[in-house]
């Protein structure tokens, strides 16, 4: 499949289907952690990337390929800015006729300003939008967003949006060491929480190979300070543990691309998820994706992690 991907293993999703509305990596950020690589250039005009009817056909096909039980969430996560592309609330509404599985949008938030953009978005059962700084200057140190897109409008989008969803909100916070994760920075971000009104707030951490070397998650003292600042609503989300759905693609090759295109692997990971669904295979099946050109191996946080090759990451070969 092109558009459509998994399901993947998701801690707060479960088992979840991915659509995939843009191609590698169209973002209006350039985000110092991003688990996809730098994005050169910074896009911030929508477009019809892919045709909308061909990936609602390709969820129809993926839903109709598995049991009930095996999908718990479909999920649009963009290999960059879902909303970017034009046709991302048609999309939503479609999927909504096709089946009763709830329906999440992960979103960085930067074009909830626009209304067009928050009534897209209103049919999905959940929003998971971004907000890793309290002020203008250390939004644009982490989150290095095209000049169209300033703090402002970023912060009036999350509080008009909640002001007009009826959905679940959840705001995704990614704290980098040194960066957003001191008291100052969190007393900062807990304020425009305030603001915002959340039904929760999910405290993430880098965990697959963020983009920028110098980028590290946060200590423990980091973690339970945030913890403890952003308030009741706010929660840990640890790394989820699972299989990676390989099904669906006429290769084991290609299914590990359409992951690995979205969701960057560990190596250990990989293997595993090999074992499962090609055992006595994983050595030809690693030796054929690296021959492929498809795939690279990337070095962060001291582990190996397959990704896509087009994606960029400054000093990224192993060694």
């Amino acid at each position: 499949m092109k558009y459509v991907f998994g399901p993947v293993p998701s801690r707060r999703l479960g088992q979840s289907l991915g659509i995939d509305p843009v191609p590698l990596k169209t973002c209006n950020w350039n985000c110092v952690y991003c688990q996809l690589g730098r994005t050169i250039p910074l896009m911030n005009e929508r477009r019809e990337f892919f045709p909308r009817e061909e990936m609602v056909a390709e969820v129809k096909e993926a839903l109709t390929s598995h049991q009930p039980g095996d999908i718990d969430w479909v999920t649009f996560i963009g290999s960059g800015e879902t909303t970017l592309h034009a046709g991302i609330g048609w999309m939503i509404r479609q999927v909504k006729l096709l089946t009763d599985l709830p329906i999440a949008v992960i979103t960085n938030g930067s074009l909830l300003y626009l209304p067009e953009i928050r009534s897209e978005l209103s049919p999905a059962d959940a929003i998971l939008p971004s907000l890793d700084a309290g002020n203008a200057r250390l939004y644009r140190k982490i989150n290095r967003p095209h000049p169209d897109i300033t703090f402002e409008r970023l912060v009036d989008g999350l509080v008009a949006f909640r002001e007009e969803y009826q959905g679940k909100l959840w705001i995704e916070v990614m704290l980098v060491r040194g960066l957003n994760d001191t008291e100052a920075a969190l007393k900062e971000i807990a304020a425009i929480l305030t603001r915002i009104r959340p039904d929760e707030v999910h405290i993430l951490q880098p965990e697959r190979p963020p983009v920028e070397t110098w980028v590290q998650p946060p200590d423990e003292e980091g973690l339970l300070r945030a913890r403890a600042i952003l308030g009741n609503i706010a929660r840990v989300i640890h790394p989820a543990s699972g299989l990676f759905d390989l099904s669906g693609n006429e290769s084991l090759v290609d299914a590990v691309v359409g992951i690995i295109t979205r969701h960057p692997m560990r190596e250990d990971e990989l293997v595993e998820t090999l074992k499962h669904f090609s055992p006595g295979e994983v050595t030809a099946t690693l030796l054929e994706l690296e021959k492929s050109g498809r795939a690279q191996l990337v070095e962060r946080l001291g582990t190996r992690f397959w990704s896509a090759s087009p994606s960029y990451y400054p000093a990224s070969k192993p060694k």
